[in-house]
């Protein structure tokens, strides 16, 4: 009997952008910072842009506020993604090991941490730290699943 099979593979384009401190701990915070907060511009960008559909028209005030949010968001998200992966890699280095467990410390640390910085209180920085931790063991495992 005949078949017919389909096989290919869709690959998206890698851009690494490297910048050499001469810090291991200050090159991994950076790249994550860079990274995910690029990642936060692009989703203001797609937002902005579906308001100026939504709204049929751009001013000069839309496109300063535009701007303005960019840069907040890249900022805001890429301090907590710098922070992260800054505690993630410190941890690593004080266990001598590469584990989920890395994740977890370094994301609970990173959820009671910006938790405290927004000027959040006892039981929620407690439940930030929880949800840093379980969000990260989280990621950890998925990948070790893929």
């Amino acid at each position: 009997m005949p078949s017919k099979t389909f096989a290919g593979s869709l690959s998206s384009p890698k851009v690494d952008v490297v910048i050499d401190t001469g810090n291991p701990l200050l090159n991994h915070t950076v790249d994550g910072f860079l990274k995910i907060g690029t990642v936060a511009v692009a989703k203001t960008i797609v937002e902005e842009t579906y308001h100026v559909v939504q709204r049929g028209s751009l001013s000069k005030h839309n496109l300063e506020d535009a701007l303005k949010k960019m840069c907040k968001e890249g900022a805001y998200w890429g301090a907590v993604a710098g922070l992260y992966v800054g505690m993630e890699y410190g941890v690593e280095r004080v266990r001598g090991t590469r584990d989920w467990k890395n994740a977890m410390v370094a994301g609970a640390v990173t959820g009671a941490i910006v938790s405290a910085v927004s000027k959040s209180k006892g039981e929620k920085v407690v439940m930030d730290a929880i949800t840093g931790g379980a969000v990260a063991t989280g990621v950890e495992i998925i990948k070790y699943l893929t």
